[in-house]
């Protein structure tokens, strides 16, 4: 082992296992500002805002991994209500609070973190966790 890491820029792709494809899909559309980048029976990818990619799969439409021209992709699924969360800045939250109720969802916690950030906690159609932080969650953000 080196001892030295290389460098990683950001996570670009986070994945979650939904029961019905478009319905998860226009959800983040509507609410998050998602946008189509390829879509198939299996899966949805969706460009979002701050330049990550938000992968949608049915759930075990993944588990047997996809053959690809460039190769193959190993299998993966999950199952269980899982978590993800968004930067915003600090000056959009009331923004995104407005936003939420128009969209009629529901901000199921809010809380205001020791270092000075505000996360605002809400659930997608699959009751996956969505989270919508300000700076001062982590010492990085």
């Amino acid at each position: 082992m080196s001892g030295v890491v290389p460098r990683i820029s950001h996570i670009l792709e986070t994945s979650l296992y939904v029961a019905e494809l478009q319905r998860s899909c226009a959800f983040y559309q509507r609410v998050l500002g998602g946008e189509v980048f390829l879509q198939d029976e299996r899966m949805v990818a969706l460009g979002m805002p701050g330049g990550s990619v938000l992968l949608l799969f049915g759930h075990g439409a993944s588990a047997q991994g996809a053959s690809t021209p460039g190769g193959h992709i190993p299998g993966h699924d999950a199952s269980g209500e899982m978590h993800l969360a968004f930067g915003i800045p600090i000056g959009e939250l009331a923004a995104w609070e407005s936003h939420l109720g128009a969209c009629a969802v529901t901000v199921e916690s809010r809380i205001t973190w020791p270092r000075g950030g505000t996360s605002l906690y809400f659930r997608d159609p699959d009751k996956h966790l969505v989270e919508l932080a300000t700076p001062g969650l982590w010492p990085n953000f």
